[in-house]
């Protein structure tokens, strides 16, 4: 059973004396941020000059400087630009500024895991990933609760790197909730497998499909963008408020029974052959090397994809 640890694990003091960097303004930066400040912290937003994420920043009441000068007054730094982008603002503007005993923060494992990021070692690092986008982990901060987070400690040098960490996760509200030690690779892996199978690529692929089968089959488009894609939500709140058991209590007996004896047969023994395919290609890097990949080649197939998707039938139904 894995340790959840709350704020009674955690001393908030520690964060509140240090100064704090926030390296990036998007969904979990300006979260990350807004969370520490209201917490007590001291923090300094840094921005490459060109950021589209600085008017953002100053109505919410930053003045952002440049990264390397956020790097360079900081004693706690935390790195929230996107995966595909943190090895060059890392090498650029953060890694001239790690001087011993400094803590290096990241909320998702992938630019350590992939060798994106090398930190020397004399610093401490470290990460703090909670279990959702920034728009719910700020309004969960907000109305005095939080969400969970994973938590690890990759290199401890100063050996106060645990409880500098806890403390920091208990800024952003995530120790109200309970955070969970992982790994490194664990949080990397199931994250990226989670967002591939079910949350992001098995999820809309299923609606897509469903949609799609329904309006071949000569059913209104309309009808079925409601019933595949817009009760989704439904589902997803009963899920999120109790689980699967707690969902199944909340349907209808029909939905309940269609749900046993139909899901098995769309989830079948392919399905799950190729879910294990797809954290194979995870486990050994082969995901990693075709992302990185392609935004070397300035993200072709991912602007392809884009456009096709944006012009599906489900899109210009649910627009309408």
């Amino acid at each position: 059973m894995a340790t959840i640890l709350y704020d009674a694990d955690a001393n908030l003091e520690l964060i509140r004396h240090k100064q704090v960097a926030i390296i990036g303004y998007g969904s979990q930066g300006h979260a990350h941020a807004l969370n520490l400040r209201d917490s007590g912290c001291n923090v300094v937003v840094g921005l490459p000059e060109n950021s589209k994420s600085r008017e953002r920043a100053r109505q919410d009441g930053w003045s952002p400087v440049l990264p390397e000068e956020a790097a360079a007054r900081a004693q706690v730094i935390m790195l929230l630009v996107p995966d595909q982008h943190q090895g060059q603002v890392y090498t650029q503007s953060i890694k001239p500024s790690l001087t011993e005993g400094k803590l290096l923060l990241i909320a998702h494992g992938f630019s350590l895991q992939y060798g994106q990021i090398v930190p020397p070692d004399n610093i401490d690092v470290a990460m703090v990933a909670p279990n959702g986008p920034g728009a719910q982990l700020r309004h969960m901060y907000s109305i005095g609760s939080g969400i969970p987070a994973l938590w690890t400690i990759y290199q401890d040098v100063t050996g106060q790197a645990r409880e500098l960490t806890l403390s920091y996760a208990q800024a952003l509200g995530c120790t109200r909730a309970g955070v969970i030690q992982t790994t490194l690779s664990e949080e990397t892996e199931t994250d990226l497998f989670a967002e591939q199978v079910v949350l992001c690529g098995g999820l809309t692929s299923l609606i897509r499909t469903a949609f799609e089968t329904l309006v071949e089959a000569g059913y209104q488009p309309e009808v079925a963008y409601t019933c595949c894609l817009q009760e989704v939500k439904l589902i997803a709140d009963l899920l999120y408020k109790g689980g699967i058991h707690f969902m199944h209590n909340s349907i209808s007996d029909t939905a309940e029974f269609g749900d046993y004896v139909t899901g098995p047969r769309i989830i079948d023994e392919h399905t799950r052959e190729k879910m294990r395919e797809t954290l194979r290609d995870i486990q050994d890097g082969s995901f990693a090397r075709n992302w990185i990949l392609e935004n070397q080649a300035g993200q072709p197939t991912l602007r392809a994809m884009r456009r096709k998707d944006a012009t599906h039938q489900i899109e210009t139904v649910g627009n309408k």
